[in-house]
């Protein structure tokens, strides 16, 4: 009987260090290898998109650069692993990456059967149309009988097959896993229409022969909401993620932006001193980082609204009005969960 309850002592003991080591093991990781591995687009301007020198940029790139900064106090200390629809799951599930942040949606089933777990919403996006002007299309209904070009591995496939069956419209899908391979074959005329977040077809549309011969369509056939993804057995290492994006929104919402964010070490503001770790204020502590980790997220990133007007903004390419993506005080759904 002692010899049993020794085995079973032990054998609890183990189980109690291994919990312990996955608890706090991704940031562990991080922190030995010095980076942040983040998963990011294959190539989409605006979000994910690398330049001639391999260098990238972009919306989604940015919150990989939040994550880093709020751990070493550094924004670079990133390195990136482009994925494409298919490849992004098994990526994660891996641990060949340490956080997904790629216009991924969240849906139940992959919030409850792929052992992730969403950290927030970064951009509330819906499924669209991008048709060639020279087609005279106005409405997807018009659609009826169009070939559709889809990216596989994405829910835009199911939001494509719900909208049409639901409206008693035909159509053949065109699914090609790599997004460079669905743009080409848009481009090429291999399909009447191209389909994908609204987001993602202002940045395919940039990527076009001929960007001005194409329109998006004014309907959203879906709900779209994109954020970063970890995996689910590492409590510490989603709280990291979770507090580094309401950090961004609510540096935006309390008026501190990358531009000001060292003179707003002196204000009286209560909320304020909490997020930039004034004082006594030390929340970085109960999640592993440092009472400067927020502070260092805005100074070297920005706070939302610096990340969004810098990538998808009404001065860039992509032309994006805030629209569902503004503050909730300005009639938009972003709501950042407060620092207290």
């Amino acid at each position: 009987m002692q010899k049993l309850l020794v085995t079973i002592a032990l054998a609890a003991g183990v189980g109690l260090a291994a919990a312990t080591a996955v608890q706090a093991g991704t940031l562990d990781d991080v922190k030995a290898k010095g980076f942040v591995q983040c998963g990011v687009n294959t190539g989409l301007p605006g979000f994910g998109n690398p330049d001639s020198s391999g260098k990238y940029t972009g919306f989604d790139v940015d919150y990989c650069r939040a994550v880093s900064a709020a751990i070493f106090g550094d924004p670079d200390k990133v390195k990136y692993t482009p994925l494409d629809g298919t490849e992004r799951f098994p990526a994660l599930q891996s641990g060949e990456v340490d956080l997904l942040v790629r216009n991924t949606t969240w849906t139940m089933s992959r919030d409850t059967t792929l052992g992730f777990t969403f950290a927030g919403v970064n951009y509330y996006d819906g499924e669209g149309f991008m048709v060639r002007k020279s087609a005279n299309i106005a409405h997807v209904k018009d659609l009826d009988g169009a070939t559709i070009c889809v990216q596989g591995g994405t829910d835009t496939v199911t939001g494509l097959a719900d909208y049409f069956k639901k409206n008693n419209l035909k159509y053949t899908p065109l699914v090609i896993d790599k997004l460079t391979d669905v743009n080409a074959a848009y481009d090429a005329g291999r399909c009447d229409a191209l389909t994908t977040d609204r987001s993602g077809l202002a940045a395919n549309r940039l990527q076009m022969s001929k960007p001005d011969d194409h329109i998006i369509l004014p309907e959203i056939i879906s709900q779209e909401p994109l954020g970063p993804v970890v995996r689910n057995n590492d409590v510490q290492w989603f709280q990291i993620v979770k507090w580094v994006s309401n950090a961004l929104l609510d540096a935006e919402y309390l008026g501190v932006t990358q531009a000001n964010v060292d003179d707003m070490k002196n204000s009286q503001d209560s909320a304020v001193q909490r997020l930039l770790g004034v004082g006594d204020n030390d929340f970085g502590k109960s999640i592993g980082l440092d009472k400067a980790w927020a502070y260092n997220i805005v100074k070297d990133v920005g706070n939302y609204g610096d990340i969004y007007e810098k990538n998808l903004g009404l001065k860039t390419p992509m032309q994006l009005a805030r629209g569902l993506n503004a503050q909730w005080s300005d009639g938009g759904l972003q709501y950042g969960i407060p620092i207290e």
